[in-house]
């Protein structure tokens, strides 16, 4: 009764706010990304809680649990490294580019700066790996409100979607901005909260954390863990962590938070805010090794498959570290957190597919039809997209894939990978020969599906685990994406 008068407060609390997004919404511009009337605040933790996601939450912990410290590095601090170094170089010229040009979205932005609707078009189809991204955040929610609300899988998924779909449908980004700065607040508190019961395990003398931890695993306390799963040497730890963390902010529901506000100092604000919430969230990946200590591996057994699920160390940690009340309150939260990113990513999937793939196939055949007429149409095609992108997550988690965290993970990264070409380079320099990021783009995704799927067949001596897709993310950036950023500035400096 206490989860659901909870969930049900939330639920109407956010319906509230959703509503007060849509009396702000003028049209399909505002829909995508406001009228530039934001405060950097409101802004700083939404950007903070749209990055955290169910990932950060949720799943992050259970791979700290698996491979210890090695993966903590990589999570936690590598990737917090290479996010913020990265948004701090984008944000400002991004956000001066994207306001003279009148983009809306990321593909958007990439068709403006290089004059160029066929590349936009590439992006707005490549965009749809996002939804890879949707899975695992709706998976990971769906985990969370079995154990919290007593009901199954296909029950979860249908509240799930029929929710946050619903108010995304309302509010558009206005209704993501205001849900979020609720969902922020709350994940701030209980990321705190969560945190602090760790420390009399942080603190314990007898035995201490450290022999704790080790008794365990002989690695899980050292900076690379050879006998780790996915972390096992310097590379995927630490420059695929950092690579990681900077490809990411090249989502297309992170950058564009640049475009909310109208100058460079409340861009410098709101990264402030985004810096110092986005470390507490991180930080819980630390509740790995607090479950390594608390929950013992036969509460990770699915008593149906009779499989390890480690998606389930953070609950589980939950349940044995706070009472049944507490852990409903905090429950209530995690779901919040991942429904933050949620939201983002629909506002995201939503208008890029509408404004840059159908409104541009659109155009083909009503070319008379004026602007307003044109987003107009954009507006209520970026609704019907929803409706489908729901219907899509719905039907393929109905039986999940195993190891959501990397199913999401590969399909993400290769958005940003052949995103982050054109982006880095045309932020950084004025003049950039379009056939060298096209092909720079083409050839980092290309890097990246190919090693993920065959990297281990073709090149089984080079010590790397090519089943991280952090590892062939990195790789890619290596190979194709910094090289071609390289010519890019010597051309520059040609000309």
């Amino acid at each position: 009764m206490l989860a659901w008068s909870l969930f049900g407060a939330y639920m109407l609390g956010t319906a509230w706010l959703s509503w007060l997004g849509y009396k702000k919404t003028r049209g399909f511009g505002s829909f995508a990304i406001g009228n530039g009337d934001l405060s950097p605040l409101v802004v700083g933790v939404t950007l903070a809680a749209s990055v955290a996601s169910a990932a950060t939450f949720i799943i992050n912990p259970g791979f700290v649990y698996v491979d210890g410290l090695a993966a903590w590095f990589h999570m936690v601090v590598a990737s917090y490294l290479g996010f913020m170094v990265t948004i701090v170089l984008l944000s400002f010229r991004f956000r001066r580019i994207g306001a003279e040009s009148g983009a809306l979205t990321i593909p958007d932005w990439i068709g403006r700066r290089y004059g160029s609707p066929g590349y936009a078009l590439f992006f707005a189809v490549a965009n749809l790996l996002a939804f890879a991204f949707v899975v695992l955040l709706v998976g990971g929610i769906s985990i969370v409100m079995q154990q919290l609300l007593g009901i199954g899988n296909t029950e979860a998924l249908l509240i799930t979607l029929v929710f946050v779909t619903g108010y995304v449908f309302v509010g558009g980004t206005y209704a993501h901005v205001f849900t979020n700065m609720l969902q922020g607040s709350l994940m701030i508190v209980v990321a705190v909260v969560v945190l602090g019961s760790g420390l009399p395990l942080l603190f314990q003398s007898e035995p201490s954390f450290a022999d704790a931890i080790t008794a365990q695993g002989e690695h899980l306390l050292s900076p690379v863990n050879p006998d780790g799963a996915l972390f096992n040497n310097v590379f995927s730890i630490y420059v695929a962590g950092f690579l990681v963390g900077a490809a990411v902010v090249c989502q297309p529901h992170i950058l564009t938070k640049a475009l909310y506000v109208k100058s460079d100092r409340a861009v410098a604000r709101y990264l402030i805010v985004l810096a110092v919430a986005l470390a507490v969230f991180l930080l819980l990946g630390t509740v790995g090794f607090f479950a390594r200590i608390s929950v013992p591996s036969e509460q990770l057994i699915d008593a149906a498959t009779g499989a390890f699920r480690q998606d389930l160390v953070m609950t589980m940690y939950l349940k044995n570290a706070f009472p049944d009340w507490m852990f409903t309150c905090i429950s209530v939260v995690l779901l919040a957190a991942a429904m933050s990113t949620l939201d983002g990513l629909l506002v995201g999937l939503s208008t890029i597919t509408a404004n840059d793939l159908l409104l541009n196939l659109a155009k083909r055949y009503g070319r008379g039809r004026s602007h307003e007429e044109q987003m107009a149409w954009a507006y209520k095609a970026s609704h019907v997209v929803l409706v489908v992108i729901a219907v899509a997550a719905f039907a393929v988690l109905r039986n999940p894939p195993q190891l959501l965290g990397i199913f999401g993970q590969v399909g993400v990264y290769g958005l940003v990978l052949g995103t982050m070409p054109p982006l880095l380079a045309g932020v950084w320099f004025k003049r950039v020969p379009l056939g060298l990021v096209w092909c720079a783009s083409i050839g980092a995704m290309g890097v990246h599906f190919l090693l993920f799927v065959k990297g281990g067949d073709w090149f089984p001596e080079a010590g790397l685990t090519f089943a991280n897709p952090g590892v062939t993310l990195a790789l890619a950036m290596l190979v194709v994406v910094v090289p071609a950023v390289v010519v890019v500035a010597w051309k520059a400096r040609q000309t």
